[in-house]
């Protein structure tokens, strides 16, 4: 965009930068012109000094405060240098002289727009980061997870430890990122650790550091993930399995944010969120003497639940649609729908692994389907066992057998569908197990 108040040479300059394959707007006052930057994504602004209602040098703070991502070339006839320097300060990517740089316009317009391109990219980026870990990607509209949503947001903006509590597979992850992008701390790093896939002094060295020579192996110095977090977020997943002296030390650090690495003799201070998840009910924990009672007090301090599949059936469909559009786009296949009753049976289906083991389904059913629509032939057997038989109409809740088909199913459930380790639970055969899925409609 030109904005300049002399008609002959704005409408001079839009026709040099038209020839040149530019898209150019015109403005005749600073009012006009941003009154056109609130509608149009304007990459490049040339702007007079000397505009009839605002200087161009202070319209230039006036873009750059509203518009960051726009560059502004200043023009004047009568150029200064103390002009050139306020202009460049306020945010101005060049300031040239009108006549004496005619040459330089065109390049410099290049330079200019190459660079506001790079901003709208790395805005785009962020944007798209952004969304990724907001709590935009949680998919589902019943009312328990909505309330779950609900407390994560409200609790988001602020530096509270926060207990995130579910079976296996409901998303806590995905919660813990979603607060953290959530909050003042977005800026800085979000550090995710397993705590049940360490053992105990991997786990310390993991989580606070070591000194070189503090144990075999310490060749040098080793920042733990609280260091790496500083002033961000740590989300430490399966809580409920981190060793007595480890609880000690987790302690330590939410009552005074100081740790001492491994082989260390002074502490190290660190400015770190920590949100924390398991599966396991700490307060049982507790009473077992299996977890800390003053480490479960203060790191409850804000617990969210988050509620199983099984619990929120209506977000079944939601759910798999999602995942049905991710894979199919990655597989680069043409699926669009599902049969009714495909998504029948994944809502009768229990759901011991939760969304994780829904993703993986429909990843299956996705890399299996042949045509456009994913139908209940591509799901695994248990989920047939999922359905109650139309031909054992004659068992009722007070027959043996209807106790045992359903135990049975109950078992195959659990195991995922293998057979084997299913006998193995049973107590019984496996030719004796085939016998009763047989039997009982099961196969």
């Amino acid at each position: 965009m030109v904005i300049d108040d002399e008609e002959r040479l704005r409408k001079l300059l839009a026709r040099i930068l038209q020839l040149e394959g530019f898209e150019v707007f015109e403005a005749a006052t600073a009012k006009d012109g941003l009154r056109r930057l609130e509608h149009d994504a304007i990459d490049v602004v040339l702007s007079d000094v000397k505009l009839p209602d605002i200087n161009g040098i202070e319209l230039t703070k006036t873009i750059k405060a509203a518009h960051p991502a726009t560059e502004i070339i200043v023009l004047t006839a009568y150029g200064t240098i103390n002009d050139g320097v306020t202009a460049i300060k306020n945010g101005a990517f060049d300031y040239i002289t009108k006549g004496d740089d005619n040459e330089k316009i065109i390049p410099l317009v290049n330079k200019a727009m190459d660079k506001a391109l790079l901003q709208r990219r790395v805005q785009e980026l962020e944007s798209k980061l952004n969304s990724k870990y907001s709590f935009d990607r949680i998919i589902g509209t019943s009312p328990a997870i909505a309330a779950a949503i609900n407390l994560a947001r409200r609790v988001a903006g602020t530096d509270t430890t926060v207990l995130i509590l579910g079976e296996t597979g409901t998303g806590k992850e995905v919660f813990a990122e979603a607060i953290h992008q959530a909050s003042p701390r977005n800026a800085k790093q979000f550090v995710a650790i397993n705590c049940s896939a360490f053992g105990k002094d991997l786990l310390e060295s993991e989580l606070f550091g070591h000194k070189a020579g503090s144990f075999t192996g310490a060749i040098k110095d080793k920042k733990g993930l609280f260091e790496e977090a500083n002033g961000g977020t740590i989300f430490l997943d399966e809580l409920g399995e981190l060793d007595h002296d480890l609880q000690a030390k987790l302690l330590r650090v939410l009552e005074s944010q100081q740790f001492i690495k491994i082989g260390d003799t002074k502490t190290t201070k660190v400015d770190v969120r920590i949100l924390a998840a398991t599966n396991r009910n700490l307060l049982d924990e507790v009473q077992k003497d299996n977890f800390r009672s003053d480490l479960f007090y203060r790191l409850s301090v804000f617990q969210i639940t988050l509620p199983a599949i099984r619990e929120r059936k209506k977000d079944i469909g939601l759910l798999a649609i999602s995942f049905m559009h991710h894979f199919a786009n990655k597989i680069g296949k043409q699926v669009t729908g599902f049969t009714p009753e495909f998504l029948h049976k994944l809502e009768a289906y229990n759901w011991p692994g939760n969304v994780r083991e829904l993703k993986n389904i429909i990843e299956r059913a996705v890399i299996l389907c042949d045509g456009t629509e994913l139908d209940a032939s591509l799901l695994p057997y248990e989920f047939d066992a999922a359905i109650p038989n139309k031909s054992s109409g004659n068992l009722s809740a007070f027959d043996l057998s209807s106790v045992e088909k359903l135990h049975i199913q109950r078992v195959l459930n659990h195991t995922g569908g293998n057979r084997a380790e299913t006998a193995r639970l049973l107590n019984i055969g496996i030719a004796t197990l085939y016998r009763k899925l047989k039997e009982y409609g099961l196969e």
